[in-house]
């Protein structure tokens, strides 16, 4: 049964652990303000000089991520261990497609992750060797059939997913992530290449992890839990999060319902 701490707080296992992978959109912030209580947590981290790295499917660069939490009010003494999604797209990117044309399938606000190659970039997807899902398209922000007959004759082009989630709360308002684009493309029997959690490349790219006793804290079963079962560490669910509507379950149900389990559960992260 999985341990809630609402009363005990994260202090009361923090000995426990060496490393700590903490979730940013749903755990520090939720799009548009940062949880005070989130932020005493990182502070106390540092306090006790505790290794921790913000790890987020976002598909930025590092320094982007960074830029954006301290627009936000985060100090940067919090924010300097960031690694996304998106960093390490580009690192498999640079290594296997950097002189390869690619079409981009997300907004034009995300062109930093491809700011290094874009004169690869083809306006035209059958002209393009490989696709780089991103996100959705302004001006297609709900309608997933439009990908779908977008994808249809693409099957053959390896598509490059640079954030394996399928929704995140921007507030109140649920908006569709890369990863609901990527479901579409391998359900029409394309290949996707997904870089984030769940998958266990990000937590070697973004720290050493060698012989660390680590903890996984975050809102979302399909990644941040999901991904930490994968490792063999152990996990902290924020219940507020991107599952908040389904708290009509008890967790144990919850976690049934996806497959998971999470050794600790809180309502909001705090110390």
């Amino acid at each position: 049964m999985s341990i809630n701490l609402d009363q005990k707080g994260l202090s009361s296992i923090v000995n426990e652990y060496d490393l700590f992978f903490i979730d940013v959109w749903g755990v520090v912030h939720n799009g548009i303000n940062l949880y005070k209580d989130s932020v005493e947590v990182l502070n106390n981290l540092n306090k006790l000089s505790k290794t921790y790295v913000l790890l987020t499917n976002a598909p930025r660069p590092n320094k982007t991520v960074i830029n954006f939490l301290n627009k936000m009010g985060l100090p940067r003494f919090c924010s300097q261990n960031v690694y996304t999604s998106g960093e390490a797209s580009l690192k498999y990117i640079n290594k296997h497609y950097k002189f390869s044309k690619f079409f981009h399938l997300g907004p034009p606000r995300d062109f930093d992750l491809f700011m290094s190659f874009e004169s690869n970039k083809s306006k035209e997807i059958d002209a393009a060797d490989f696709i780089l899902c991103t996100g959705l398209f302004e001006d297609h922000m709900n309608d997933l059939k439009f990908y779908k007959n977008l994808l249809l004759k693409q099957t053959k082009k390896i598509m490059i997913c640079t954030n394996p989630d399928l929704i995140v709360n921007r507030g109140e308002e649920k908006e569709l992530c890369a990863g609901s684009i990527a479901k579409i493309f391998e359900d029409i029997g394309g290949i996707v290449k997904y870089f984030g959690k769940p998958y266990s490349l990000v937590y070697k790219l973004s720290t050493d992890i060698k012989n660390k006793k680590v903890l996984c804290i975050g809102d979302n079963l399909n990644t941040d839990i999901k991904g930490a079962l994968k490792q063999k560490y152990d996990s902290l669910f924020i219940t507020s999060g991107i599952h908040k509507n389904e708290n009509n379950l008890d967790l144990d149900s919850l976690f049934k319902q996806y497959n998971v389990k999470a050794k600790f559960n809180q309502l909001y992260l705090k110390w």
